[in-house]
C-alpha cells in the first residue's frame, strides 16, 4: 500500500509538468522548409527552448499540413491550435485595423513598413486582434506583391477583364476590382492548378511565393512589377491558451518571438534575392509597368477601407511616419 501514494504523487508531478512543459503547434501554408516564415518560428522555438532550459518549444506544420491560413486562423481563435503563421490580409474581416497595413501602395519603401510596425502603429494593431482572441507576437517581411500573368501587364488597362486570384479578403477583392479585373478568391494551395486549367488568368504575390514557394512561375511567365502591396506576415498565438500560461512563460514567448523579427527580415531578403534570380534564369520576363496608372485608380478601395476618423487618422499617422 505504501506505493500507491507514491505513484498518485508520480501521477501528479507528471501531470504539473506536462501542463508546464508544451511543444507548442504552429502552423504555415508555405512548402519550402526554408522558406523565411518557417525557419524564423523554428528559430524562435530554439530562443524558447533556450530560455526555459528545454521545458518549451515550438513545433512547426508547414505545407498547409493543418488547413488553409483561413482555416488555421479559426483554429487558433477556439484554441484548437496554439500558433499560426499567415499574411495579415486573412485577419482583415476578423480585426478591422489588420486592414491599414494591407492598403494599396501605402509603404513608401521596406524601411517605412518596418518603422511602423514596430511603432504605435504596430501595438494599436496587435491589440485590435488581442480583442478578438489573437496575440499578435510578430510581424514578418512577406516583400512587395506584384501581379504575374500569361500576357503582360503595363498599365492598368491592360488588367480589365483579368481573371486574378486573390486572398480571401474584402479588401483584396476590392483592389482587382478597382483594376477592373475579376477577382477570385482561394487559398493559396490551389492556386497552380487554377492557373494551368486557365480558371483564373493571372495572381499577385511576391517573388518566394512565384517562384519555388508555389511554382507559380511554371505557367505564369510574365512578373509585372506592380508593387502594390507589402502586406506583412504576422505570428499569431491563441489568447485561449496564452490566459492559461503563467506570465513568466508568456514574456519568455514574447522574447523569443522578438528575437526572431530581425532573423525573418535577414532571411528574407536573402531568399528574395535568390528567388528573384532563380525566376529571371527559369526564363520569366519581369515588367516595368506605369505604377502610377495602377495608383490612380485606387481612391475608392482607401474609400471604403479606411473609412471611419479612426482609420483615416492610422493612415495618416503612417503616411507621417518618417
Amino acid at each position: 500500500m505504501k506505493f500507491v501514494p507514491t505513484l498518485v504523487a508520480l501521477a501528479a508531478a507528471a501531470a504539473s509538468f506536462a501542463v508546464h512543459a508544451t511543444e507548442f503547434k504552429s502552423s504555415d501554408v508555405h512548402n519550402s522548409d526554408d522558406y523565411p516564415t518557417v525557419t524564423a518560428v523554428r528559430f524562435m522555438s530554439e530562443q524558447l527552448k533556450q530560455a526555459s532550459g528545454g521545458k518549451h518549444s515550438i513545433k512547426v506544420f508547414n505545407k498547409g499540413a493543418l488547413g488553409t491560413e483561413k482555416e488555421t486562423i479559426d483554429q487558433v481563435k477556439i484554441g484548437a491550435l496554439d500558433m499560426t503563421r499567415v499574411n495579415i490580409s486573412p485577419m482583415n474581416s476578423v480585426c478591422a485595423k489588420t486592414n491599414i497595413p494591407v492598403l494599396p501602395f501605402l509603404f513608401r519603401s521596406v524601411e517605412h513598413l518596418h518603422k511602423v510596425l514596430d511603432g504605435p502603429i504596430g501595438e494599436e494593431i496587435a491589440k485590435d486582434c488581442e480583442a478578438q482572441g489573437f496575440i499578435v507576437l510578430a510581424y514578418y517581411d512577406s516583400g512587395s506583391r506584384s501581379i504575374y500573368s500569361k500576357k503582360p501587364v503595363r498599365t492598368v488597362a491592360d488588367t480589365k477583364g483579368m481573371k486574378i486570384r486573390v486572398q480571401q479578403s474584402d479588401l483584396w477583392v476590392a483592389v482587382a476590382g478597382a483594376m477592373g479585373a475579376n477577382p477570385t478568391p482561394m487559398p493559396a494551395g490551389e492556386v497552380l492548378t487554377a492557373l494551368r486549367t486557365g480558371l483564373v488568368d493571372a495572381a499577385e504575390n511576391n517573388y518566394p511565393s512565384y517562384g519555388s514557394g508555389f511554382r507559380h512561375f511554371e505557367v505564369a511567365k510574365f512578373y509585372n512589377k506592380t508593387e502594390h502591396s507589402m502586406a506583412p506576415e504576422v505570428l499569431l498565438f491563441s489568447k485561449i491558451v496564452w490566459d492559461k500560461l503563467p506570465k513568466a512563460d508568456q514574456d519568455m514567448i514574447r522574447a523569443a518571438a522578438k528575437a526572431s523579427v530581425p532573423f525573418n527580415r535577414q532571411a528574407w531578403a536573402a531568399y528574395e534575392k535568390k528567388e528573384f534570380d532563380m525566376v529571371k534564369a527559369a526564363g520569366t520576363e519581369i515588367i516595368e509597368v506605369d505604377k502610377k496608372s495602377f495608383q490612380d485608380v485606387m481612391v475608392p478601395v482607401y474609400d471604403k477601407f479606411a473609412n471611419t476618423p479612426d482609420l483615416k487618422r492610422m493612415v495618416k499617422a503612417v503616411q507621417d511616419t518618417k
